[in-house]
């Protein structure tokens, strides 16, 4: 996880065209502790990854876009609800073993409290690219940043177009344009 987030970091400085000592400078930091941040050597903890996500001008979430879902899990890393089974008498609510409800997780008893029942969850924030990782991985290359940033140079719009029919045509044909 920790190189995942060091990549992203990396991606969107170099999309942003600063340098480690820069995004240092803008943060408080060294330029070597960026290097530790981008290639995952040094956690980046939750305060500093909304420092970050404010100086690269992304939400937080970008930093884990394109993640991996499976993770290698031990059976006991697989959260069980607790099953209530022989419960004990709970003095702080006076109640025995056979009048105990099962004890359930804290969602669960949250209408006990008179709070409104759950929301459905709120769907997920946009992806900055929604491509999968080996894609992802080609924007920060500094060679793809050239090429972006040489594109957006040529100052008519026609040019451009014909400049990027002339790529695709000499790329491969199984691969659709947008």
């Amino acid at each position: 996880m920790d190189v995942h987030v060091g990549n992203r970091i990396r991606l969107r400085r170099t999309l942003m065209g600063l340098s480690q000592e820069k995004l240092g400078e803008a943060l408080g930091l060294t330029f070597q502790q960026i290097q530790k941040y981008e290639r995952g050597a040094n956690r980046v903890g939750a305060s500093r990854l909304y420092d970050l996500a404010q100086v690269l001008d992304v939400p937080i979430g970008f930093f884990f876009d394109d993640m991996q879902e499976a993770r290698p899990s031990a059976p006991s890393s697989t959260p069980q609800p607790f099953s209530g089974a022989a419960p004990t008498f709970n003095p702080a609510f006076g109640q025995t073993p056979a009048v105990q409800a099962p004890v359930m997780g804290f969602a669960e008893t949250q209408s006990a409290f008179g709070a409104p029942p759950p929301r459905a969850p709120a769907a997920p924030p946009p992806r900055l690219f929604d491509l999968p990782v080996d894609e992802a991985a080609l924007f920060s290359r500094r060679e793809t940043v050239d090429l972006v940033r040489s594109y957006y140079r040529i100052p008519d719009p026609a040019i451009r177009k014909r400049m990027l029919d002339l790529i695709r045509s000499l790329g491969p044909a199984d691969v659709k344009p947008d």
